[in-house]
């Protein structure tokens, strides 16, 4: 049997400890032993901007937030997904997250933070949409397992109702907003219509055809 190896650990900046584990040619990140993120589990992850991506529509040069990093999937799949004229921020607060992707998994996605179309930001994503006016086409958010937070309490605070009234600033008209969670919230859903988006609530499956459900919120300014 192959043994599972610790490759590295991080402190979560208001939060716990982050772990990085390596199991044969896969690897997961896990915090107080819940596993948030795998190279073996990432559908739903790409799912997210596709489903953006979809509703958006065809544009020539889009601007585009992730937020966060993760294991990049999220990231290599917009990228997929633009054109070469495409610009997409990355906010990821955790360093190590950063180092991890270039030296020790970013493979497994395709290495998305090498795309010269890609611009990392080392900073909190919500300090990322506070400091910009119309500028997105697309904010695609899988921050903190969803609006219910588990790693840091301050991500709460961007899927709080001031947090989406900031998303839409930051946002161009037309835009989409995609939210990843790992479970359903009628009350988040409620959030964004009154915060003036219109939704659409998506189920998917964690790896595509199979696995855990996941929520997807795609959400548009009218």
């Amino acid at each position: 049997m192959i043994p599972q190896e610790l490759i590295g650990t991080a402190k979560v900046p208001g939060g716990g400890e982050l772990r990085c584990y390596r199991h044969d040619s896969d690897f997961a990140l896990r915090i107080d032993g819940v596993e948030l993120m795998s190279s073996r589990v990432h559908g739903s992850e790409e799912a997210m901007a596709e489903l953006a991506f979809e509703r958006l529509g065809r544009r020539e040069s889009p601007r585009v937030l992730v937020g966060g990093l993760g294991m990049g999937y999220t990231l290599a799949r917009a990228l997929q997904l633009v054109g070469e004229k495409a610009i997409i921020d990355v906010a990821e607060i955790v360093p190590e997250i950063v180092q991890w992707n270039r030296e020790v998994f970013g493979h497994c996605a395709g290495h998305p933070l090498k795309d010269p179309r890609t611009r990392l930001s080392m900073c909190d994503v919500g300090s990322c949409i506070d400091a910009v006016n119309g500028l997105y086409d697309v904010l695609l958010l899988d921050v903190d397992n969803g609006p219910n937070g588990l790693v840091r309490d301050d991500n709460n605070r961007i899927y709080s109702r001031r947090g989406l009234e900031r998303a839409w600033t930051a946002m161009r008209p037309g835009s989409v907003l995609a939210v990843w969670s790992a479970r359903s919230d009628a009350r988040f859903a409620e959030r964004l219509e009154r915060g003036g988006f219109q939704v659409q609530e998506h189920r998917v499956r964690a790896r595509r055809t199979k696995g855990p459900v996941r929520t997807i919120w795609v959400a548009w300014r009218r």
